[in-house]
């Protein structure tokens, strides 16, 4: 049987009071919209469409290929938003799960268990609901007797008896299509906002003798529809809270989860202990046995086994087995190490790469450089990359040694075995196991320091 998902995604989301459009605000590093289209991939569906408005086209360069869009010029109400997709699915045959693009929190196994009681009970719609201890401003649903819906009513229009039910309408539903359109076809706005309820499709099928079926969430945050930036803010809580949950579950150590940051994409192996304060963005892979932080901020990198950062940055950098980064090393995009590399304090690299076994120990810059294996570069030593106009490339080979406070002037090359003594400024090439010099001799005055001290000395005299 065809599967469908339309996403509701064309509301302007006025009570952000934002300039981005509300669907694409991030809930744990990714917008609301692009976590339900995650789940209707999970899902498996056949087509995917997404209903667009305000700001279509921004959703449209978000999600891209992934889905098809059906824009809803006016907004008049979400029956209107749903039926802007009948030119594409209406005719077909099949399931459709509608679900808001502001309710990041759904969760896939929960659209599999909604959508098998659908099908084992042959409905013609399925409303996924959730118990809420406070379920003020939610319609109510009303079962019969047998455990089926028997309608759902709003807040407003609740009697005493209706107000003290629990069980609320989550705004995700599961149709069988074909009804799902014929129903639309005659929902009228007759109310006192003037627009088309997707609730009055459940009433419609209704009365014609349908079946409406319920499927109740355990987790209510489900439910949790963004509409401000107080909601954003506890979907975040909510959607942080259960990411670090599976992390744990799965093995990994975290200190201290309140103040811990990890969103949605990160990819963590068992055994790494994560320390208060750090912020894992992104794409980002950490292998097992890793110590993270503290205050290591991690975005869209890929660390290997073993690997050790403290309070250190890391962008678009790939680390090698049993690498150590830190304290305060800023890793740009580009860089990659080999395997038990020393990235030290206060170092820097940028689109530099470094083989097993090297060391960067302290107050460095290594940038636009491919440094071989075992290698040593000594404290505040310095690729000197760009001339104010182009970057150039710095090569260092295996088991070189970079004295301390050297600066090699980019384009340049270090041969395999070379030694650059400290303090030098090379300029040229250095071959394989020859040693560099390029430095001022030294001079010393005899006694001139004396002569400077009385000389200082006098002209103060004379001040006074």
């Amino acid at each position: 049987m065809n599967l469908f998902g339309v996403i509701l995604a064309a509301g302007q989301g006025k009570r952000m009071k934002s300039k981005l459009y509300k669907v694409l605000h991030p809930v744990c590093g990714k917008p609301m919209v692009g976590h339900v289209t995650d789940v209707l991939d999970q899902l498996n569906t056949d087509r995917k469409v997404v209903v667009v408005g305000h700001g279509a086209e921004a959703v449209q360069a978000y999600l891209g290929d992934r889905a098809e869009y059906a824009l809803q010029e006016q907004q008049l109400g979400t029956g209107h938003a749903v039926l802007q997709a009948k030119p594409l699915i209406g005719g077909e045959e099949g399931i459709t799960v509608v679900v808001c693009g502001d309710t990041p929190l759904v969760q896939q196994s929960t659209l599999e268990r909604m959508i098998e009681l659908h099908k084992e009970r042959g409905a013609a719609a399925t409303i996924l609901t959730a118990e809420m201890a406070r379920p003020q401003g939610y319609g109510r649903i009303i079962r019969a007797a047998d455990g089926s819906v028997s309608k759902i009513v709003e807040q407003k229009d609740c009697s005493p008896e209706e107000d003290r039910v629990k069980e609320i309408n989550t705004g995700t539903y599961c149709f069988d299509n074909r009804k799902l359109f014929e129903a639309l076809s005659k929902v009228t706005n007759s109310n006192a906002q003037n627009e088309y309820y997707l609730t009055d499709v459940i009433g419609i099928l209704k009365g014609e003798g349908e079946g409406i079926e319920a499927f109740c969430t355990e987790d209510e945050a489900e439910a949790i529809g963004v509409n401000d930036r107080l909601a954003l803010s506890e979907a975040e809580r909510m959607m942080r809270e259960r990411i670090l949950r599976a992390h744990m579950v799965n093995g990994v150590t975290l200190i201290d989860p309140a103040n811990t940051y990890i969103e949605s994409g990160v990819v963590i192996g068992s055994d790494t202990v994560i320390y208060p304060g750090s912020v894992l963005r992104g794409n980002t892979t950490i292998g097992s046995d890793c110590l993270i932080g503290p205050n290591a901020d991690i975005t869209d990198s890929k660390l290997a086994d073993g690997v050790a950062v403290k309070y250190s940055v890391l962008a678009e950098a790939v680390i090698g087995k049993e690498t150590t980064i830190g304290p305060y090393a800023n890793l740009r995009p580009g860089s990659v190490t080999g395997e038990q590399v020393k990235i030290g304090d206060f170092v820097e690299l940028k689109n530099a790469t470094l083989g097993d076994y090297s060391k960067v120990s302290h107050l460095s810059y290594v940038g636009d450089a491919k440094v071989g294996r075992n290698v040593n570069i000594g404290c505040g030593a310095i690729t000197v990359n760009y001339d104010g106009f182009n970057k150039a490339l710095t090569e260092i080979e295996d088991d070189a040694f970079v004295g301390s406070n050297s600066n090699l002037i980019a384009p340049v090359k270090i041969g395999k075995g070379a030694y650059v003594v400290a303090g030098s400024t090379i300029t040229h090439d250095v071959a394989a196991d020859d040693l560099a010099i390029a430095r001022e001799r030294q001079v010393n005055k005899t006694g001139y320091a004396a002569k400077l001290k009385a000389r200082f000395k006098a002209k103060k005299e004379n001040k006074e």
